[in-house]
């Protein structure tokens, strides 16, 4: 058997578009994507803090990242970053569809604004800007190397969450479905589509659900213990997300297709 395996996990080269780039998980994969040589485009709703998380990873990983801010729970914000992209390259080789909200309402109080604006952004979002992409994520894919969709999920999508955040994690399930819907017309295409759903990270969504006020880190900021409620014993890191993110884009993952893989440290098989 005569196979070279040197760049089995090689993305060097990649054009890689993160949503939800400036913060968070997002912001993990990109960083993960610039160490291994991947040129990234980040986007986010905040145009100032998306610009200055490109440009602090730029300095941190020696690479080469781009900020594209805009509000990717509605057509228009959608139709603007791909005609800015769409300026820049002329193929998109990944596009991790990160980009998320949730909200938090007691049963009998949820609001419909809560509901619209997590399903906007969760689930609209991730379909029509995908569909928007489809140009330059054609323009990419061969069948040697297909085009990868990496769409961010949550285990909240799996499980019954804890916190009161009906439309989120009713919007996760949908994303898990929607994941294998597209994939299994895309993959026509050699267009390779998949889902990570992460459990506890050190984000700002969680830190929101757990106490800290949005805070990642800082007085009264505790990881730690939040990683004590985990079989793991630890919450993820950046390696993690970025490792997998790494795996699925890359040739050693060029046959995983329409799956939604749980990263949790062991939350879902380990609850009762």
């Amino acid at each position: 058997m005569n196979v070279d395996l040197t760049n089995l996990f090689s993305i060097k080269g990649k054009v890689a578009l993160v949503t939800g780039g400036s913060r968070g998980i997002g912001e993990m994969i990109a960083a993960g994507f610039l160490v291994r040589g991947a040129r990234v485009y980040i986007s986010s709703r905040k145009a100032e803090v998306c610009d200055a998380t490109a440009k602090r990873l730029s300095e941190m990983t020696g690479g080469e990242c781009i900020s594209l801010p805009a509000d990717l729970s509605n057509l228009e914000g959608i139709s603007s970053l791909v005609d800015r992209l769409s300026e820049k390259e002329s193929r998109l080789d990944i596009l991790i569809n990160n980009a998320g909200a949730s909200w938090g309402a007691p049963l009998g109080e949820f609001p419909e604004n809560g509901w619209d604006k997590v399903m906007n952004t969760n689930v609209k979002g991730v379909f029509f800007l995908t569909q928007e992409l489809l140009p330059l994520l054609r323009a990419s894919a061969t069948a040697d190397d297909p085009a990868r969709v990496i769409n961010i999920g949550s285990i909240d999508g799996i499980q019954t969450p804890w916190h009161a955040t009906f439309s989120y994690g009713s919007s996760k399930a949908a994303v898990h479905h929607l994941t294998r819907q597209l994939s299994a017309h895309m993959i026509k295409e050699h267009i390779i589509v998949n889902a990570i759903a992460p459990g506890p990270f050190p984000t700002t969504m969680l830190s929101a659900g757990v106490g800290f006020g949005g805070k990642t880190e800082g007085d009264g900021v505790d990881w730690d213990a939040v990683g004590k409620t985990n079989p793991s014993n630890r919450v993820g890191r950046l390696e993690d997300i970025a490792g997998l993110a790494i795996f699925l884009s890359s040739r050693a993952g060029s046959y995983v297709v329409g799956q939604t893989i749980v990263l949790d440290g062991g939350v879902v098989v380990g609850s009762r």
